[in-house]
């Protein structure tokens, strides 16, 4: 138990939430005990972390709603968290039957997803929303800086080497909004390609905004 508070960032007061978001159905039912499994704090875990994921990224992705969603979809998948489960070496702590356990089920992706959602519900149960939000966090965050090191994109780059082939155009980035207090500010941003406007972006910051508008400008031209 230690050994995984240690790995978790966290250590519990009842440490029975946690050895009951370690114990897989089939453990439980070969103690002829089903209400000691997992499988009601995995159901909790998964609202939680959803909750968790989506509150983050609506606040830090300036990002439309379906796009938010397939995001959130992205993280909390079952693949996802598999990953996650096999950082903190989950399967080296999880009961499971023997039946199970031959079959290799300590590293079986659904097995360790599941796992992982019920410790954070473990973890919400012991301690709160807000030791869990770090829980969540540190993984989460962990991940979408990664995909943002492969897969980011400076949108302003491409539209300058796009107009750039047509040296008479002549495009500019005009701050047309800032709204909202100092902590949560709002920018709005117009491209203007020959004094006329092609799209129209915002963000937290005027460069978030200018990627913004550069993404959209890009999005109407079909690239």
């Amino acid at each position: 138990m230690q050994i995984l508070e240690q790995r978790l960032g966290y250590t519990f007061k009842n440490k029975a939430f946690l050895k009951q978001a370690l114990t897989h159905s089939s453990y439980a039912n070969e103690a002829k005990n089903p209400r000691m499994s997992n499988e009601r704090l995995e159901f909790l875990g998964d609202s939680v972390l959803s909750l968790v994921v989506s509150d983050y990224i609506y606040n830090n992705f300036e990002i439309a709603e379906g796009e938010l969603t397939k995001l959130r979809a992205s993280l909390v998948c079952e693949k996802a968290l598999f990953d996650f489960a096999k950082q903190l070496q989950l399967g080296d702590f999880i009961l499971l039957g023997k039946g199970e356990m031959q079959n290799g089920g300590n590293q079986r992706s659904s097995i360790l997803a599941d796992a992982f959602e019920a410790v954070i519900a473990a973890i919400y149960m012991d301690g709160g929303m807000e030791p869990a939000r770090k829980f969540i966090l540190k993984f989460v965050l962990d991940d979408l800086n990664d995909r943002r090191k492969i897969s980011f994109k400076d949108y302003k780059t491409q539209l300058q080497e796009i107009i750039q082939k047509n040296p008479e155009e002549r495009l500019e980035y005009v701050l047309v909004g800032e709204s909202g207090p100092d902590h949560n500010k709002k920018f709005t941003v117009e491209i203007r390609l020959n004094s006329n406007v092609i799209a129209v972006g915002e963000g937290k910051s005027k460069k978030d905004a200018e990627q913004a508008a550069a993404g959209e400008a890009l999005k109407l031209m079909g690239l």
